[in-house]
């Protein structure tokens, strides 16, 4: 069994908290977050003890799962590095890269296990996709498109502190490629707007992008990204190869058409984001838990944090100049 502190009680940590609480081989014992009344809520419908976020650290755990705000990632990190526990963390470590990168190098020298939520690897379709990859079966990876379309526009606040559309949504896709591709970017383009919301453009970012990125083995890519759609949330990942092509496709909330008639009536896509991805979280938990009790498992570990952090870096300087970017990697 598995002993877990949570930190964050907010939306995302109250998922976490769900998917902690009903894993067969986790014990939920903690949960903390810096609005008290939030964690004994949380705690209360769990079975679990708020504490305070000091006392995660010196209290006998297995794991830190941090769901926290951002800013606040890379100094727990470093914390739950310190006192020798393993730790899950909602991407990313941090807006800043060499503050991610320190706090890895405490993960590091602690040897502990780090995953970060980089969870669509663990959608099933994504993961038969990338099964068909490396079978060889496509042949050599020559074009690869991904969609990744939120129906609804964040609230303002949210964009505002989310480091902008590379490093807050397309960062995802960006660890998503390199994973199904065993593969890296070395160019990378990207154009955008503020199409759906002038305010955000205010704001400094963009609610509309295309990323075109040019892979180490020569494929091309095209990631397009929006923040909001008229008819639900849309993703797709096609991979094109010399000898065929495969795809993770758009998923309806249900698999049922009408006929009458002419016509033909299908369900539309899910209605938001979390009812199409939600499983992908606790797959995610389970990974790391089993890789905690031995087995041997793949998941987004630190290496992976960083480089999809380095793409996003890469892709927002594109972004802001108008210009390619080159990566370079040791």
């Amino acid at each position: 069994m598995q002993r877990f502190a949570l930190i964050g009680a907010g939306f995302i940590g109250s998922l976490h908290a769900r998917n902690l609480f009903r894993h067969s081989n986790v014990s939920l014992d903690f949960i903390a977050d810096i609005d008290v009344e939030k964690a004994q809520a949380l705690a209360a419908e769990h079975g679990a003890l708020a504490i305070s976020i000091d006392e995660v650290f010196t209290t006998e755990i297995d794991a830190v799962l941090i769901a926290s705000s951002t800013p606040t990632h890379a100094d727990y990190v470093e914390r739950a590095a310190h006192a020798g526990k393993a730790i899950y963390c909602e991407k990313p470590i941090d807006l800043d890269t060499r503050r991610a990168e320190q706090a890895v190098t405490a993960v590091r020298e602690a040897g502990v296990p780090l995953m970060i939520g980089f969870n669509r690897r663990f959608d099933e379709s994504h993961a038969a996709l990338k099964e068909v990859a490396m079978t060889g079966e496509l042949g050599k990876i020559e074009l690869v498109q991904m969609t990744c379309r939120s129906q609804e526009t964040p609230p303002m606040a949210y964009i505002k502190a989310s480091g902008g559309q590379m490093r807050d949504q397309a960062i995802h896709f960006f660890d998503l490629l390199c994973w199904l591709t065993d593969d890296v970017p070395v160019e990378v383009h990207v154009t955008g707007a503020a199409l759906s919301d002038p305010s955000i453009g205010e704001a400094g970012d963009v609610d509309t992008s295309i990323a075109t990125l040019r892979m180490a083995s020569g494929a091309l890519v095209q990631i397009d990204c929006t923040r909001r759609t008229g008819y639900g949330y849309d993703e797709r990942v096609e991979l094109f190869g010399a000898e065929g092509m495969a795809e993770s496709q758009r998923q309806p909330h249900r698999h049922l058409s009408i006929y009458k008639g002419s016509e033909q009536i299908s369900d539309g896509l899910h209605a938001d984001w979390l009812k199409r991805i939600e499983p992908t979280f606790y797959a995610a938990l389970d990974t790391f838990v089993r890789g905690l009790d031995g087995e041997q498992v793949d998941y987004p570990n630190a290496g992976a944090a960083l480089r999809a952090q380095r793409i996003a870096d890469a892709a927002t300087k594109s972004l802001q100049t108008r210009m390619p970017v080159t990566l370079t990697w040791d």
